[in-house]
C-alpha cells in the first residue's frame, strides 16, 4: 500500500483523489467485472476537483480481477440480489471511512461503468435518501427491480446514461429498458449514445464531465 493514494479501510482496498476544493462532495467510482480499484482513473480525470472521488475494489475474486458479486459468469445477468450484499457493505465501508476522514457522505454521488453501473442502480434504488446523482455507463439496471421502481425511489433526481450502439457486453436494447425503468423509478434521465462498443465515446465524457 505504498503507492499514492492507494488506500486500505476495513478490509476494502482503493484508491483516494481528495478534493481540491471545499465544501467538497463526494463521488464513489465504481468499476465493472474483471476491474479493479485501478480501472476508473480515465474517468476520474475527467471529474471536477470538488470532489472526494474513492475507487473501490470489489469483494469477490473475478478471473484476471473483481467483481461486485458472487459466482458471476460472463453472459448471465445478474438481479437486484445479487448485487445487494455489496452495496450494503460499501455504504458501510463508506460510512466509516467519512468518520474517519470528517468528510460529509450523508449524500454521495455514483459513477459505474458495467457492472459497476448495475451496482450504482441498486444502491440508489435500495437507499435512495443517500445519493444525489447518479452515471450509468455501458451498464443495466438489473432485474428484480420492480417493486422498487414503483415506488418511484429516484424522484427528480439527476441519472447521466452513456451506452454505444455497437456494445457487444450489454447490448443497446438493454441500455434502453433501463432508461425506462430509471425514469418509471422518476429520476431525470440525460441520455448519450455513441457509435462505439462496451466503452463511452468521447463526445459521452465530454457530457460527463458536465453532469458532475
Amino acid at each position: 500500500m505504498s503507492e499514492p493514494n492507494l488506500r486500505k479501510f476495513n478490509h476494502w482496498v482503493y484508491r483516494e483523489q481528495p478534493a481540491q476544493k471545499n465544501p467538497a462532495r463526494l463521488l464513489l467510482l465504481l468499476h465493472g467485472w474483471t476491474g479493479d480499484e485501478n480501472s476508473m482513473s480515465f474517468f476520474a480525470s475527467r471529474i471536477p476537483g470538488d470532489y472526494w472521488m474513492l475507487s473501490p475494489r470489489a469483494p469477490y475474486p473475478a478471473p484476471q480481477g473483481y467483481s461486485w458479486r458472487t459466482n458471476a459468469v460472463l453472459g448471465a445477468w445478474p438481479t437486484l440480489e445479487d448485487f445487494r450484499p455489496s452495496a450494503e457493505s460499501l455504504l458501510k465501508f463508506v460510512d466509516d471511512w467519512a468518520v474517519s476522514t470528517g468528510v460529509d457522505a450523508a449524500q454521495v454521488d455514483l459513477a459505474g461503468f458495467s457492472q459497476g453501473a448495475a451496482l450504482t442502480c441498486t444502491m440508489a434504488l435500495l437507499h435512495p435518501e443517500r445519493v444525489r446523482r447518479l452515471a450509468v455507463l455501458s451498464g443495466f439496471v438489473p432485474a428484480g427491480a420492480e417493486e422498487l421502481i414503483r415506488l418511484r425511489p429516484l424522484e427528480g433526481k439527476p441519472v447521466f446514461v452513456a451506452h454505444g450502439s455497437q456494445d457487444e457486453l450489454v447490448p443497446l436494447e438493454r441500455a434502453r429498458q433501463s432508461i425506462t425503468l430509471l425514469e418509471k423509478a422518476g429520476a431525470q434521465v440525460e441520455y448519450c449514445q455513441s457509435e462505439i462498443g462496451h466503452k463511452v465515446g468521447v463526445e459521452c465524457l465530454k457530457s460527463l464531465e458536465i453532469f458532475f
